[in-house]
């Protein structure tokens, strides 16, 4: 998890403030604990927070391409960039990184915003194309990766949360009453809407550009629904089978240890059967919390049953006021807090050195 924010100003003879920068960027710290940056060149300013997956010692961002050109700050992880690399060198382009940030840097020289077809993943991302003058915010294809916006009269602001788009003074704290109501009746605010009245989300699959002033957002993906051929359960069992595991394998790709949480449900002991076939003998630590009376840890248990792995067991409603202060808006999802509460102590399992 990492976070972005940014300013772009309608003007080329104005420049964002580095000091506002530096203060939304600030409130992403918990998203990306590991390095920060910020960049301001002509009317653009970009600045990100960065959790360390891939490369670590040169996927330092905002980043740019071969003839800076094209700047970019990024949040997610495309699972597919080791082809795409490949497919981008062959036409000639020069990597300096083995991270999947650049790859999206090439992917939009070689093809524009066409490219975003080709990234399979979750992220949420800004490219300032200094020869065009215009920025891009792009958003995956289910919105995993959060991505709010306010577009001013002469200018945009950009952040991965609400907490670093407010941090900048030209952005109204109006409550939307609407988008309130939409809240207590969902749960969530749907997009394009946010809780405030000045700020809004760029939707799932969309893009939106911005230049001198000027905003455009349109789709770049959506589902659709065929007819599709009959085929029978073997092979819908193997057809699904496969696609699982290509999907976990691709989720696996990191220069860091990474853990599985494991609720007992269908969902999760899929996921985390499935990298036990494909790397098998490797030690998975669990962590069991229960949140109702009604315990999962039998299946919990069942599902991670290898001789290698420890169980630790942890009923805990603690620090659930230090949960919900930290999200952006609240939430109904009683998950969370036993989420927080063991993701230290399965941290330190995946890895011996972390703190």
């Amino acid at each position: 998890m990492c976070g972005i924010v940014g300013n772009v100003l309608a003007r080329a003879d104005r420049a964002p403030d580095p000091a506002v920068l530096t203060r939304m960027n600030e409130r992403l710290t918990h998203r990306g604990p590991d390095d920060e940056g910020v960049l301001v060149q002509g009317p653009a300013g970009l600045a990100m927070r960065r959790l360390k997956i891939i490369d670590l010692a040169t996927g330092h961002q905002p980043m740019a391409g071969e003839a800076g050109r094209v700047w970019i700050v990024y949040n997610g992880e495309i699972y597919n960039y080791q082809e795409l690399r490949e497919t981008l060198a062959r036409r000639g382009h020069a990597f300096t990184t083995r991270s999947d940030t650049e790859v999206v840097v090439h992917a939009y020289e070689e093809r524009g915003l066409a490219a975003l077809g080709d990234l399979e993943g979750m992220f949420a991302f800004a490219l300032w194309d200094a020869p065009a003058r215009t920025l891009v915010l792009a958003r995956d294809r289910l919105g995993i990766k959060p991505l709010y916006y306010a577009v001013r009269p002469d200018q945009i602001v950009f952040a991965s949360e609400l907490r670093a788009l407010l941090e900048h003074p030209a952005v109204d704290r109006t409550l939307d009453l609407t988008a309130l109501s939409r809240y207590l009746a969902h749960e969530y605010v749907p997009a394009p809407h946010s809780i405030f009245r000045a700020i809004k989300k760029l939707p799932a699959g969309h893009w939106l550009t911005y230049s001198e002033g000027r905003v455009k957002i349109e789709p770049y993906w959506d589902v659709h629904f065929g007819r599709a051929q009959a085929i029978g359960e073997i092979e819908a069992v193997e057809a699904l089978r496969a696609v699982l595991d290509l999907s976990v394998r691709q989720h696996l790709v990191s220069d860091v240890p990474l853990g599985v949480f494991l609720s007992g449900g269908i969902d999760s002991s899929t996921v985390a059967a499935s990298p036990r076939g494909i790397s098998a003998g490797a030690s998975r630590p669990s962590r069991s919390v229960s949140t109702t009376r009604r315990s999962t840890r039998p299946r919990t248990r069942a599902a991670s049953h290898a001789p290698s792995t420890p169980t630790i067991t942890k009923r805990s409603w603690a620090r659930a006021r230090r949960s919900t202060s930290s999200r952006a808006f609240p939430t109904s999802s009683t998950s969370r807090w036993p989420t927080r509460r063991s993701s230290p102590p399965t941290c330190s399992h995946a890895s011996p050195d972390a703190p």
